[in-house]
């Protein structure tokens, strides 16, 4: 795909994933221009300054307000949609807030992209997603549906998705605040050492959009194949990476915590084409005539599997360390290596 001349706008492009997509992107000749669409204009001036490159171009406004989101979008040819509320305990506190950003901020997006003749919409979801059982899961699964329905509808503008699981040293991850609390000198607070997710790095995470971009027809849906392991287990590993005899204290499930997560339902999985890393999930493309699929079932939906966290490869400690060891927050803060960490 060609995108030398081509303009890229990412919403809530301050957070984790504008940053690395930044960091692969900023200094090559692939695209003529990236904007950042956030409403948080003080880490807009932080990325500016730090960054000061004419390339990047800064869109104040929210995914909420169609207006703030169709200016941005003139002329532009491809979007990553980042943009959401992605935090457990307070979506579920605030599930309204949630549906405003991840569901109508969506649909404004694909809007948007439609009515601008935008080539290509990569939107990105969760792991958490797949059998919902918190608000910001079960927004995450509406969002989806709006951005498959969506797809069915567009001639000039492809919509496909991601789906990925936990990103390791994201902002609002686990791992930063383990080793805060072992440089504090505090305990680490674990919610329950059994529960296992999916590890993937932000490179990854920008991989797998790449892929989708490449790859992806309308109302496709992207996920990797990554490996997983306990939360019991991280924490051993940082301990071990940091040579701290630090407290683990278990302080109990949070609200809308699940056990394991699931990257593909068994649904999923029966349709699922594999690709290597990857799997393609295509778009269900039938019709509102209910009738003819109420008469012919899925047999072969009885006998498919999950693909989850608990069932996928499982790291352990060790190779939870060689992960870890890779990740520029682990290399800055236990090593003690002069890397750049973005404060998003």
């Amino acid at each position: 795909m060609e995108i030398q001349d081509k303009i890229l706008l990412i919403t809530g492009g301050t957070g984790s994933f504008g940053n690395a997509v930044l960091n692969r992107f900023l200094h090559t000749d692939h695209f003529k221009e990236i904007r950042i669409f956030s409403r948080d204009e003080k880490k807009q001036d932080d990325m500016r300054n730090q960054l000061k490159n004419d390339k990047l171009k800064f869109y104040i406004g929210d995914v909420r307000d169609y207006g703030s989101v169709e200016r941005a979008m003139r002329g532009v040819d491809y979007v990553f949609h980042a943009a959401a509320l992605k935090q457990v305990p307070s979506c579920e506190f605030f599930p309204l807030e949630a549906t405003k950003t991840n569901v109508f901020g969506t649909q404004n997006v694909i809007d948007a992209a439609g009515a601008n003749k935008v080539k290509k919409v990569i939107c990105l979801s969760t792991d958490k997603a797949a059998y919902p059982i918190n608000a910001m899961g079960i927004s995450k699964a509406l969002m989806e549906k709006v951005a498959v329905a969506a797809s069915r509808n567009l001639s000039d503008t492809t919509v496909c998705l991601t789906r990925y699981g936990n990103v390791m040293a994201s902002r609002g991850s686990v791992i930063p605040l383990f080793l805060k609390q072992i440089k504090e000198g505090n305990p680490i607070t674990i919610t329950d050492p059994n529960m296992t997710r999916f590890l993937m790095s932000l490179e990854e995470a920008v991989e797998l959009v790449l892929f989708a971009f490449e790859n992806g027809n309308p109302g496709d849906l992207f996920v990797n194949k990554a490996p997983a392991g306990t939360i019991g287990d991280l924490a051993k590993a940082l301990k071990e990476l940091c040579k701290a005899d630090t407290e683990i204290k278990i302080i109990g499930t949070r609200h809308g915590e699940k056990l394991y997560e699931t990257l593909c339902t068994r649904e999923e999985m029966v349709k699922a084409e594999d690709m290597g890393d990857f799997y393609r999930i295509p778009a269900d493309n039938r019709d509102l005539n209910y009738a003819i699929y109420f008469s012919e079932g899925e047999e072969n939906i009885a006998t498919a599997e999950d693909y989850h966290s608990h069932n996928t490869e499982q790291l352990g400690v060790e190779g939870m360390k060689v992960l870890l060891s890779k990740l520029p927050l682990v290399r800055k803060e236990v090593f003690g290596e002069d890397v750049f960490v973005s404060a998003s």
